[in-house]
C-alpha cells in the first residue's frame, strides 16, 4: 500500500472508524477538513460531490491501490440501482473478476435461488461487495482493506438509498455493523445501519454468504429463516 493510501486509512481512523467494533459512533462531520489538514489529494473521488452510480464507478476506477493491480476488472454492482433491497458481500472471486459483476460464480448461482425462493429476480435487487476488486487467490479482505474501501460502499448506500440491506458474511458484517461479533450471534434479528448523510436509519438483516453455505449445507436451513425473515419485512414495503 502506498503512502497516501496509508494516510487516508489513518484519516478514516481519526474520523472514528479505528477498530471493527461499536466502541465509538463514527464521525465524517469533519472529513473534508480533515483531508485538508493531513494534505491528502483525493481529487479523483470527492465522494461529496458524487450523485450517481457511474460517477462513483469512475471515481473507484480511478482509485489506485495493491488490489487493483492484482485484479482483471473492477466490480461495484448488479442489479436495479432503484431497488429497495441492497445486498452485500464480501469480495469478487475469479468468475466475478473475469466478468466485472459480483456473485456470477457458483455462490451467486445459490444466491440466484435463494431470492427465488421467496420470489425475487435477481435484476430486481441491487447487489455489490464490500471490496470492488478480487483479493489475491480469493483471500478474505483485510481489516484494512475493508476500511480502506467503506466510504466507497457507504456512498453506494447513500446514492440508492434502499429500505433493506442484507448483508452476507462476516467480512460484510464488519463493514455495515462495525462488529466482530459472528454470523451466528448477529442472524436472526434486525439491526440498523446509520449514516450523518441519510435521514433515517436502514434496516439490515445478517446471513450466511453463499460461498459457506455451499461448503457447510448443514447451515442451510438457518439461512433459509433469515430469508424468510427478509421476505416478510419486503413485504412490508
Amino acid at each position: 500500500m502506498n503512502q497516501s493510501n496509508k494516510e487516508y486509512i489513518r484519516l478514516l481512523i481519526d474520523s472514528g472508524v479505528h477498530t471493527l467494533l461499536k466502541e465509538t459512533p463514527n464521525n465524517f462531520l469533519n472529513f473534508s477538513e480533515k483531508l485538508a489538514k493531513n494534505n491528502i489529494s483525493l481529487d479523483t473521488y470527492k465522494l461529496n460531490e458524487i450523485n450517481n452510480i457511474n460517477q462513483l464507478i469512475s471515481c473507484i476506477s480511478n482509485y489506485e491501490c495493491l488490489l487493483k493491480k492484482n485484479a482483471n476488472k473492477l466490480v461495484v454492482f448488479d442489479g436495479d440501482i432503484s431497488s429497495k433491497l441492497m445486498i452485500i458481500g464480501e469480495a469478487p472471486g475469479k468468475e466475478e473478476d473475469e466478468q466485472g459483476k459480483p456473485f456470477v460464480g457458483r455462490a451467486g448461482q445459490l444466491l440466484n435461488k435463494m431470492l427465488e425462493a421467496i420470489n425475487l429476480k435477481r435484476q430486481n435487487v441491487y447487489i455489490t461487495n464490500v471490496v470492488p476488486w478480487r483479493p489475491p487467490e480469493n483471500r478474505t479482505p483485510t481489516d484494512a482493506e475493508i476500511i480502506e474501501f467503506l466510504p466507497f460502499l457507504k456512498k453506494q448506500i447513500e446514492l440508492i438509498q434502499p429500505s433493506y440491506i442484507y448483508v452476507l458474511g462476516a467480512t460484510a458484517a464488519k463493514a455495515i455493523l462495525s462488529t466482530q461479533l459472528s454470523i451466528g450471534k448477529l442472524r436472526g434479528k434486525w439491526h440498523e445501519y446509520k449514516s450523518i448523510n441519510m435521514d433515517n436509519p436502514i434496516n439490515v438483516l445478517v446471513s450466511y454468504h453463499p460461498a459457506f453455505l455451499l461448503r457447510s449445507p448443514n447451515y442451510k436451513k438457518e439461512a433459509w429463516a433469515d430469508l424468510q425473515m427478509l421476505e416478510i419485512k419486503i413485504n412490508e414495503i
